[in-house]
């Protein structure tokens, strides 16, 4: 399975945002879409994710050479920020989430084996989640996205505000969960980039540049990036 776009342009006013992108993206890797705070990055996924429209191209999944729509159930997109409804309990958001996905959402675990799954203790499972910390609402967040089981998973920088305890755990899960699903994980910390990620793409001047994997560890890529970095600061 692929996730290719063609030609995807955004401009706000006379700013270029996005500038002609094409890439392909393959199932079973993580990508770590690496670019400066304001690059573009939220509003790439936003375009993908139909938040807001693009002003040109196109983008769609390759199955067995067969062109298919990207439709709303392909797309999971874990926020920065996490949005939960507080005024439930973890357990009753939980469990509203499975009973109006139930059509489409096959529950193989009980609720309290998510909860396990997710090391989020008995003891917070019915509080009210206005209680729970930022980071036990992006764990909350990308529990359903988990179980709704999307073709292409879009992480828009989930673990900066994370402790580290939970943004280790967090990055175990997804690099348990990258096979039969395409990732695209977007951070502007470059060592995070390199330590979760099998494939860095450089967001820069609204463009879309890969770089090569056996360079990922060197000197001289650190250094490319950053000058790129900073030639975006600039412009």
């Amino acid at each position: 399975m692929k996730f290719v776009i063609e030609h995807l342009e955004k401009h706000f006013d006379k700013k270029v945002v996005l500038r002609d992108i094409n890439f392909t993206f393959e199932e079973g890797k993580i990508y770590g879409l690496l670019g400066r705070n304001g690059a573009g990055k939220t509003t790439l996924f936003n375009c993908i994710n139909r938040d807001i429209k693009a002003d040109g191209g196109t983008f769609y999944l390759e199955e067995d050479g067969i062109r298919h729509e990207v439709k709303p159930e392909n797309i999971g997109y874990v926020l920065s920020t996490p949005t939960v409804p507080e005024f439930l309990t973890g357990r009753e958001f939980l469990k509203f989430f499975l009973d109006i996905n139930s059509d489409s959402v096959r529950s193989i675990k009980s609720i309290d084996e998510y909860f396990d799954y997710m090391s989020i203790e008995p003891e917070d499972r019915d509080k009210l989640m206005k209680d729970y910390s930022h980071g036990m609402k992006n764990k909350m967040q990308m529990l359903v996205n988990i179980i709704a089981d999307p073709k292409i998973l879009l992480l828009d920088e989930p673990l900066t505000s994370l402790d580290v305890v939970v943004a280790e755990e967090m990055k175990q899960l997804l690099r348990s969960l990258k096979d039969g699903r395409i990732t695209i994980f977007s951070t502007h910390i470059m060592d995070l980039a390199l330590d979760l990620c099998d494939v860095i793409v450089l967001l820069s001047h609204g463009e879309l540049e890969i770089v090569e994997k056996s360079n990922l560890d060197s000197r001289e890529f650190k250094e490319k990036i950053i000058a790129a970095l900073k030639e975006e600061e600039h412009v």
